[in-house]
């Protein structure tokens, strides 16, 4: 069997909210660009937000890991893949290290950890507390002795005196080394929002900011260290690759075309459903939803998630673009949009005393509510034939939305009753209209193998209906042989 060596660390915490963000992003900026070191980034569950800052920080993609929308041999076989041929990868996980889906802590990052044989570095929220920290160390290491807490790094740790207690008090009971102690006001601009962290691509210093980590990194924990830990990780096994035939369909036909909204606004994309998509015979072609006056030539639309309720005006302005897309959902253009999109397909936006004309293609408005309307994973069935799925698959994603529908004007046609979660309407999800999808589910392309084909193959088919009524129009308009077109 050939074996996996790249080193790899989990940095796991407590609990949500403790720095594992900050010390992943600083670490990956440090090794990447003070050390020069080829670094992997990976997001344990559902997000897209701190996958944005390891991405950037690391100078290359950062992948999600989730046991919950992935099998255990599709998980590791994107892990293997992605991470071969680099000097470390570096793993954040979600919430505490045996949070999970049960009491069991299905899906938690500990089993990740142990299905990866990551080592893990717990980051420690040290606010008010000196010798309790060495239990909760001590708890996590022998709840499951099967994951290997190889170090801890302390965060917000309030002077010397403070740090020098905690780091006897952990070293002497847990006989783990504590490999770093970040102040208490590290001086390190992360703003956050109701979603957690302020994204990338709205971040005002971002490359600033990623310096000053990487400094900070540099300054308060021992890298060097921590890159010993990394290379101390057992070996893995290849997985045996999956082949469903996903990435040999439709491979001796032209490239499709599918415009994908990607901007400051539309940003939640997971690289691995934009490379799936390639990998199935797309041509992607970006669209920003602020600046480009009209839809460009495509075959199909990808609309995913973002914060357009933080950039409405804008949206709203740019009317050619909402006339544009309207008038290609009429003519049939396949669109798959995922919340965000949603929105943007709605008839309007409703924020405070304003409301917001969008494309205007699904017959209800849009309201912000103050608390998360759906926030967690889903299972969802699909219970009519989509131009992207089959009654009758089953689908698993997440959901994590302040949005909600209001004023329904019609009829709504569904493509999804829910088992998990909330959706659109509860127990309902999954908008139809002509060849339009909108639905509050994420779904990554790892766990679901035929959305990529199905989109790139909806897409082909649109393009052949396309240009065979193109060619009987011109047919219609030719004149016969030996007559004057004049």
């Amino acid at each position: 069997m050939i074996l996996h060596c790249t080193p790899r660390l989990m940095i796991a915490a407590l609990r949500g909210g403790a720095g594992k963000t900050l010390v992943a992003t600083g670490l990956a900026a440090v090794m990447s660009r003070s050390l020069g070191m080829r670094v992997v980034a990976f997001k344990k569950g559902p997000d897209y937000i701190d996958a944005g800052w390891l991405s950037h920080a690391a100078s290359s993609p950062c992948y999600n890991l989730d046991s919950y929308m992935m099998s255990a041999g599709r998980l590791l076989g994107s892990f293997v893949n992605r991470a071969q041929g680099a000097d470390v990868a570096i793993i954040e996980g979600n919430r505490g290290l045996y949070d999970g889906l049960d009491a069991d802590g299905t899906c938690s990052s500990a089993e990740l950890a142990k299905l990866l044989k990551a080592p893990v570095i717990l980051v420690l929220d040290a606010t008010k507390v000196t010798r309790t920290a060495a239990a909760m160390v001590l708890g996590c290491q022998h709840l499951d002795t099967q994951v290997r807490v190889a170090g801890v790094i302390l965060n917000r740790v309030a002077g010397a005196r403070h740090e020098r207690v905690l780091v006897e008090s952990v070293q002497k009971v847990c006989n783990v080394p504590v490999l770093g102690a970040l102040p208490k006001d590290v001086g390190i601009p992360f703003p956050e929002r109701h979603m957690g962290l302020v994204p990338v691509y709205e971040h005002v210093c971002l490359q600033g900011t990623l310096d000053l980590l990487a400094e900070s990194m540099r300054r308060h924990v021992n890298v060097e260290a921590l890159l010993g830990i990394a290379k101390s990780a057992e070996p893995l096994g290849r997985p045996t690759a999956v082949d469903d035939g996903s990435r040999r369909r439709g491979r001796f036909r032209p490239r499709v075309r599918i415009g994908v909204i990607q901007d400051r606004v539309f940003q939640f994309y997971y690289p691995e459903n934009l490379e799936a998509l390639q990998e199935a015979g797309a041509e992607l072609v970006f669209i920003d939803s602020m600046h480009t006056p009209t839809l460009p030539d495509v075959d199909a639309l990808y609309v995913g998630g973002g914060f357009p309720e933080m950039h409405l005006s804008q949206l709203a302005d740019n009317e050619t673009l909402r006339a544009s897309v309207r008038q290609a959902v009429e003519d049939g253009l396949p669109v798959y949009a995922e919340c965000g999109g949603l929105m943007y397909l709605s008839r309007g936006v409703r924020r405070g005393e304003s409301e917001y004309p969008m494309v205007g293609v699904l017959p209800f408005y849009i309201t912000m509510g103050k608390k998360p309307q759906g926030h967690g994973y889903t299972l969802v069935d699909v219970v009519r034939d989509t131009p992207f799925f089959q009654a009758g698959t089953e689908l698993r994603g997440h959901e994590f939305h302040y949005s909600r529908v209001v004023d329904v004007n019609g009829p709504l046609e569904w493509a999804f009753r829910i088992k998990k979660g909330f959706g659109v309407l509860e127990g309902r999800d999954g908008v139809c209209y002509k060849n339009v999808l909108a639905t509050y589910t994420h779904i990554h392309a790892m766990g679901c193998a035929v959305w990529a084909p199905g989109l790139v193959e909806a897409a082909w088919q649109y393009r052949v209906r396309r240009d065979m009524l193109s060619s009987s129009k011109g047919e219609a308009s030719r004149p016969l042989v030996g007559q004057s077109s004049a």
